[in-house]
């Protein structure tokens, strides 16, 4: 019985052989060639919009590249001198306003001596 199906499954295994390169030749048979003035058109155009594409792709990644080394280089130098100023008008602020406490206790002091002294010369007006 195995012998059966063995030769069954070899016939079947031939008769699909068979089949798939008649039906390979007969559609390939119902395929439009194109005629060699088609195939030269049709090659010119595809190599022309490739060329065409690269073109393209170059011009932009240089506009890109030139971009980026000179608009980037300029946005990080102001940003930097903003930080620089920044750092600067912060360090004026803070020392602007250490002189102006060191005025004020000048002030201060000098306030409560002229106090003082008054009150001395008040005590003394009054002996």
């Amino acid at each position: 019985m195995a012998k059966k199906e063995q030769t069954n499954n070899k016939k079947e295994n031939n008769k699909n052989k068979k089949s798939f390169f008649k039906d390979f030749k007969a559609e390939l048979k119902r395929v439009i060639w194109p005629t060699p003035k088609q195939l030269f058109n049709n090659t010119l155009a595809v190599i022309t919009i490739v060329l065409v594409t690269a073109v393209i792709v170059f011009v932009l990644d240089v506009a890109f590249e030139s971009l980026n080394k000179y608009g980037v280089d300029k946005i990080k130098e102001s940003i930097t001198a903003i930080n620089a100023t920044s750092e600067d008008s912060n360090n004026t602020t803070t020392n602007n306003t250490s002189t102006e406490n060191n005025q004020t206790e000048t002030n201060a002091t000098e306030v409560n001596a002229t106090n003082e002294a008054n009150e001395t010369n008040t005590e003394n007006n009054a002996q």
